[in-house]
């Protein structure tokens, strides 16, 4: 992703930074690693915020973070699970800075949704039907009509494809809460998008 390779520029080439401390990992590695997880951040925070130009940002400023704060990072711990918490962190800043701001743009992506594959293997004849009259507007505008408790664990799991142990890790809630606000988060996740088919003209 151009937005997060770009970052690199920001925090400056490896040559300008002194070696790193033992137990930390070195500069040149972490970018590697940390650069494999862009597009599963951007998905994140495209859902979380339902806007493509937030999204980028939440990237990029969840890499200047992570570049600036690797070691805090824990060698051979789940370095995605690390990252999604410094997103999910942008994110909370960002909307409390601009007091909920309301979503405003447009979402043109039409790639296929981790979602829709899980709703998909999950539904019956009729609802199968129903999520064939979808388009990715509708998940979106749908999403952002959850409560954002239940918004944030679906989006970890069901879009980020992060397990529960690292959706409560990030969320910092116990993996029975993640579990039981998943549960509820699908069921009104799928009540929303009935609702969008059934009245698309109040989409």
């Amino acid at each position: 992703m151009v937005v997060a390779t770009d970052t690199l520029a920001l925090v400056g080439a490896p040559t300008d930074r002194p070696p790193s401390p033992p137990g930390v990992l070195d500069r040149a590695t972490f970018e590697e690693e940390a650069l494999q997880h862009a597009e599963q951040l951007y998905r994140i925070g495209l859902r979380l915020s339902g806007s493509s130009q937030v999204a980028e940002d939440l990237v990029q400023e969840t890499y200047l973070r992570a570049f600036r704060n690797r070691a805090s990072f824990r060698p051979g711990s789940n370095l995605a699970a690390w990252m999604a918490t410094i997103l999910r962190n942008a994110y909370l800043d960002d909307v409390r800075r601009a007091s909920r701001r309301p979503v405003s743009e447009p979402i043109d992506e039409t790639t296929d949704y981790y979602l829709y594959n899980r709703l998909a293997q999950q539904a019956e004849a009729s609802q199968q039907a129903l999520l064939d009259r979808l388009s990715s507007s509708d998940v979106l505008d749908s999403l952002a009509e959850l409560p954002p408790n239940f918004r944030e664990v679906v989006v970890l799991v069901d879009i980020g494809d992060f397990s529960y142990a690292d959706a409560a890790e990030i969320l910092g809630i116990p993996i029975g809460t993640v579990m039981s606000r998943l549960h509820r988060g699908r069921r009104l996740l799928k009540r929303a998008l009935a609702d969008h088919v059934a009245h698309p003209e109040e989409a």
